[in-house]
């Protein structure tokens, strides 16, 4: 991926996308292979039915979303109408990137992703930091 901030762009769908990808591609076993089955689609900005659905006021507030059941609440029986989804939402993410001076755009992406991630997991406090750190 070429680096859009030396030419003066803002990083691209495409770009969060990819950084996206990465984070889940390195994501450790046994955890790689089943987020792999959950898609990734990026939008600039969280639409306007699902900012109501969560009772946000403002797009901005919202740099993620897991759409989807968790594992620890799928049954045999569910009969899914949709793949599950991580929505990243590239304009609160990058507002919340360029407030916080001390991060990079790999890392704000890598822990909105891993956070999402963990909806679908169910995982616990615990596991989330084993795999991102985000405080240290």
């Amino acid at each position: 991926m070429t680096d859009p901030i030396r030419h003066g762009l803002p990083p691209s769908l495409d770009d969060i996308a990819d950084i996206a990808a990465a984070a889940r591609d390195a994501l450790p076993e046994p955890f790689r292979g089943p987020a792999r089955a959950v898609a990734i689609r990026v939008e600039d900005l969280a639409p306007d039915e699902m900012l109501d659905e969560l009772d946000i006021d403002s797009p901005f507030e919202l740099t993620g979303l897991y759409d989807g059941i968790p594992l620890t609440e799928k049954s045999v029986m569910d009969q899914p109408d949709r793949p599950d989804t991580i929505w990243l939402f590239r304009r609160a993410i990058l507002d919340e990137w360029v407030e916080r001076e001390e991060v990079t755009l790999t890392e704000l992406v890598t822990h909105v992703l891993i956070h999402e991630i963990a909806h679908h997991f169910g995982w616990s406090d615990d596991d989330i930091a084993s795999i991102d750190p985000w405080w240290e």
